[in-house]
């Protein structure tokens, strides 16, 4: 049976529990501006040619050393952003109930939030950080400013929710995703105060905790192996995926001393998400290139080839629609290769529309993919 059949018929089997699946994402959140550089502007509005590469882009501002240049990034669209308001809203759009904190807004939710926060219960710590992010056909530059983070802390985050209302937020939870490690610079402190102090209290049940790193490369291997120590400890609570595309495999690989690799063939991907998740005793690991993906668990692993887009309408927030889809997978119980499937087809049906998919759009999607 083909992947993407076996796909269909557990999804067809499975769908209807995701409305009682209740997932608690947190903790980033961005006003993120998508823009597309200007090489060359011929007239106004649209009519200009783009810089199309990160190469190219790279090279325009070499030649600006000992001089100056002036780039012109053109708006295409402002939206919602960050690896937590991303991947709630592609969560929300499957079906599950949800909710969400993090950085969302000083006193009132910013308008990008607006929506997001009628269909889920919202609790902000801080105002929102802000991302220009600029898109090229080989890749994308996300240039952050991102100050408000500094003001997410566990003891912020237990200030604003209260540890009896947070811990029966995370007893009802199937789900608890935490997300944008690199970006949140107490976000270890985060992860200690409530492995520590938090779960002990729960009651024991199936509950799923997610992390996403979000590209570890400014932090130094000696944090991100802290970090990953205290995600370990998650085990004993509940079972821990963590997500990582090929440039934070690598990272990760590398920072846990298993030496290097650098392909992104299925025996690279197999091997490098089954080392990972040895190496820290974690039920899964998830190793998402652009064009596959592969994921560990302790009964083995698995690859699948993505539905890659030459042409994407969009590319920001494609991890993040992955994530949402493979952990939407584990909250169904679907099979690992499953959640793989559901986990490029939500990335790729987003790249293509810019819009999250519904189980319907997913159904319809690995139904008509070739």
């Amino acid at each position: 049976m083909s992947f993407k059949k076996q796909a269909l018929e557990e999804l067809a089997a499975k769908r209807a529990a995701i409305g009682q699946k209740h997932a608690v994402v947190g903790l980033d959140g961005f006003v993120d501006t998508i823009v597309t550089p200007v090489a060359l502007r011929t007239g106004q509005g649209e009519d200009f040619t783009p810089i199309d590469t990160i190469t190219a882009f790279g090279q325009r501002v070499l030649s600006a050393a000992g001089k100056s240049t002036n780039i012109e990034f053109y708006p295409r669209m402002e939206k919602l952003g960050g690896n937590g308001p991303i991947m709630a809203n592609a969560l929300l759009a499957a079906g599950s109930r949800l909710t969400y904190i993090g950085a969302l807004g000083k006193d009132t939710l910013h308008p990008v939030f607006q929506d997001m926060a009628t269909r889920s219960d919202t609790i902000s710590l801080c105002a929102p950080a802000h991302t220009t992010a600029v898109e090229f056909d080989d890749g994308k530059l996300m240039l952050g400013q991102m100050k408000s983070f500094d003001e997410i802390t566990y003891a912020k985050l237990i200030e604003t929710i209260t540890p009896p209302r947070f811990t029966a937020l995370l007893a009802g939870a199937d789900l608890l995703a935490l997300v944008n490690w690199t970006m949140i610079p107490n976000m270890t402190g985060i992860f200690e105060g409530i492995v520590q102090n938090i779960l002990p209290a729960l009651p024991p049940r199936e509950r799923i905790f997610f992390f996403d790193l979000a590209d570890p490369e400014k932090r130094a291997p000696e944090d991100l192996v802290a970090a990953l120590q205290i995600v370990a400890r998650f085990e004993y609570h509940g079972r821990v995926t963590l997500g990582l595309n090929l440039k934070e495999a690598q990272q990760v690989y590398a920072a846990l001393g298993l030496g290097v690799f650098l392909g992104e063939e299925e025996k690279d991907l197999r091997h490098a998400a089954s080392a990972i998740r040895e190496k820290l005793a974690l039920s899964t690991v998830v190793v998402h290139p652009r064009k596959s993906a592969a994921c560990a668990t302790p009964a083995g692993d698995w690859w699948l080839p993505g539905p890659y887009c030459e042409k994407p309408l969009i590319t920001t927030g494609a991890g993040d629609h992955f994530n949402a889809g493979f952990t939407t997978g584990q909250l169904l119980g679907l099979t690992p290769q499953s959640c793989l499937a559901l986990g490029v087809s939500t990335s790729g049906h987003y790249v293509r529309s810019a819009h999250s998919p519904t189980l319907a759009d997913l159904e319809t999607f690995l139904a008509r993919w070739r």
